[in-house]
């Protein structure tokens, strides 16, 4: 009888399994390159954003525009619907900030403005402008015309609220220009 010994065992392998380098790209481009992509152009949006702000900011002069909801509720300025020629400019610092608003509107519609700020017409003095021509120059406001008619008033509320200075030139009495400085203390 001859005894055999029993040969050494193979090393155990891992069955075969082909390679899906399919696969692998499906998986790098789910997993990389979509979230790299939409980082990309979310940052290129984001700049783009900024620029325009930026742009808009250094401006010193009015843009011709609705303000913002918001700022209008912020700095208590409520432009009657229908008004033409509106614009606005807003400054902020760590003290101060001031929105100034410009825009025409008929009779009935000032008296409405004047209503909602807690005015109204009467609240108006001939001959006076609130708004000191410092402010003014900011954008280019002029109230020294002699051929012009003002009247104006400013209306201060609780502390916590913006104190509104409102110009109105009468000249043309059927389309009075409203000049509004609103300034918020912090």
């Amino acid at each position: 009888m001859t005894l055999t010994t029993p040969s050494p065992a193979a090393p155990h392998r891992p069955p075969h399994r082909p390679k899906h380098r399919w696969l692998v790209a499906i998986v790098v481009v789910l997993l990389i390159a979509i979230p790299a992509g939409y980082l990309v152009l979310s940052a290129h949006q984001s700049r783009s954003s900024g620029e325009d702000k930026a742009r808009a900011a250094s401006g010193r002069a009015l843009v011709f525009e609705w303000p913002s909801k918001v700022q209008r509720r912020i700095y208590d300025v409520p432009i009657p619907g229908g008004s033409a020629y509106v614009g606005h400019y807003e400054t902020n610092a760590w003290e101060r900030s001031r929105l100034y608003v410009e825009f025409r509107c008929s009779p009935r519609q000032l008296a409405a403005f004047l209503e909602e700020l807690g005015t109204d017409m009467s609240g108006l003095r001939a001959g006076s402008v609130p708004i000191g021509q410092e402010a003014a120059d900011v954008i280019g406001w002029r109230f020294d015309d002699p051929s012009r008619e003002f009247a104006g008033t400013v209306v201060k509320q609780s502390p916590d609220e913006p104190e509104v200075a409102v110009a109105v030139d009468l000249t043309r009495e059927e389309r009075p220009r409203v000049y509004v400085l609103s300034t918020s203390e912090f």
